[in-house]
């Protein structure tokens, strides 16, 4: 018999998940209703005939007796997606106002287990008749929202967007007229042949020397007092807050194109600059040691399959928020980015994700509580970037207009940052504790005031200068 085992990075995030902090990515898409197309009802019904054709949204978690303290997918015999797909009408309101508040809410709760663990709700505005509610006002145009919820066990970044594409028209379509179809992954057996056992027992040798090797680096990097940046590290209410903002990916690329770098760069960057904003308007005190990011990376390779589990690595940065000078802050998150690349996103402190591939099933599971508290001491916020495909995306005829992707709080911390790449535009997903931090609409517009001030900065003559050592954030 053979079934396909949860990886073991997808098996610590599967046990790290608690009441308070669910460990779910989501995304908040918002459409533009085409003149003659269904109603609230009919968006709902078409969500669920093309999840439900997904078949890695039919797979559930369920414990296994061998690798002890293992899990494995399996198909739920009882699937509904009407369990899983539902609409919720909006109040009278601006409607983003409104769709991100009923998000965040939604963010808060866990995914129910013993079913897949993943949910969509189609958020549409009320039409005050009680029926089916109607998309597309006389004249066209009407907005509505998909909200999306995937486990990280499920899917880390890139194969959640490979999973949440096939709702699309694009995918959809195609995978209907046989041009791309949606296969199950091969199960995997947890057995090994005989032939197998040698060249397994040389893997795990070399695994248990890369382990220590990171686990001497995370010791190394963790910090003796955890409480880091008191407005990023408050106590959880286990209540969530989402704000977003909307980047012209243009101006990302003239600044690159000054400073030099990477996109990415500019957006840390950006993202430095709104924190420094954030905390001056609080009349909070900027540290003296740059609070940390957590920066995903993947470690699929491009253009190879996708294939099933997460596959990640992280990066820490010192954000400089106690730099002044946009240019030098810029500056210092391209020196900090570039040393992390030539270490490579398998070595270093940030590589925990790595170091969780190599403990066996049941350090997992008995030891999360331990591993959820410790996050705290490796870092302060994470700062994700989704990849999004690069062509026009439609739902039933209706074209995707912005796209906010969510990503999990770890214990212990109030903020997180993700940014998707789509139409032009860097959309950016901030989810906050609800209560810690419920000025969060304020950092959000910090995000546009300092992409616009880098923008300023380094037109002309404004060039950027180099951020030597002494200018270099300290981690």
């Amino acid at each position: 018999m053979t079934i396909e085992l949860l990886a073991p990075l997808d098996l610590a995030f599967w046990h790290l998940e608690s009441a308070d902090h669910p460990m779910h990515l989501g995304a908040l898409a918002v459409f533009t209703a085409a003149p003659g197309t269904a109603g609230g009802a009919g968006v709902r019904e078409l969500l669920a005939a093309r999840a439900a054709a997904i078949p890695r949204l039919r797979m559930r978690v369920r414990d296994v007796w061998l690798p002890v303290g293992g899990a494995a997918w399996a198909v739920h015999k009882e699937f509904d997606v009407r369990r899983h797909v539902r609409r919720l009408p909006l109040p009278e309101g601006e409607f983003a106002t409104e769709a991100a508040r009923l998000a965040g809410e939604l963010m808060e709760r866990p995914l129910e287990r013993g079913i897949p663990p993943w949910e969509m709700y189609v958020l549409t505005p009320e039409d005050g008749s009680g029926g089916g509610g109607a998309l597309v006002a006389a004249d066209g145009g009407r907005p509505f929202a998909v909200l999306v919820k995937l486990h990280h066990a499920l899917a880390d970044g890139m194969r959640a967007v490979a999973i949440g594409a096939g709702i699309f028209d694009q995918i959809a379509d195609a995978r209907a007229a046989g041009d791309r179809r949606t296969r199950p992954v091969p199960p995997r057996s947890w057995l090994p042949g005989p032939w197998q056992v040698a060249g397994l027992a040389r893997g795990r040798i070399e695994e248990l020397g890369r382990a220590v090797g990171i686990g001497a680096s995370v010791v190394r990097a963790s910090r003796l007092d955890p409480r880091g940046m008191p407005a990023l590290t408050a106590g959880s209410s286990g209540t969530r807050r989402l704000a977003t903002a909307l980047l012209d990916l243009e101006d990302v690329q003239r600044i690159r194109r000054a400073a030099g770098g990477t996109a990415n760069d500019v957006l840390l960057a950006t993202v430095t600059g709104a924190l420094r904003r954030w905390m001056l308007e609080r009349g909070e005190p900027l540290p003296a040691t740059a609070p940390r990011a957590l920066v995903p990376v993947t470690r699929r390779r491009p253009g190879g399959p996708s294939g099933s589990g997460n596959r990640l690595s992280a990066y820490l940065l010192g954000l400089p928020v106690a730099e002044a000078d946009p240019r030098a802050r810029l500056a210092a998150v391209r020196l900090g980015m570039d040393r992390n690349k030539t270490g490579g996103p398998s070595r270093g402190a940030g590589a925990v994700a790595v170091l969780a591939d190599q403990l066996p099933p049941l350090a997992h599971r008995l030891g999360a509580p331990l591993a959820g508290s410790a996050a705290r001491m490796l870092f302060d916020i994470l700062v994700t970037s989704v990849p999004l495909p690069r062509s026009t995306l439609s739902l039933g005829g209706c074209p995707l207009r912005e796209v906010y992707p969510m990503a999990p709080l770890a214990r212990g911390q109030s903020l997180a940052v993700a940014l998707s790449t789509y139409g032009g535009k860097v959309h950016v997903g901030l989810v906050a504790d609800g209560k810690a931090v419920p000025d969060l609409d304020r950092l959000a517009r910090g995000m546009t005031a300092e992409l616009r001030e880098l923008l300023r900065v380094t037109g002309p003559g404004g060039r950027i200068r180099s951020a030597g050592p002494a200018r270099a954030a300290r981690t």
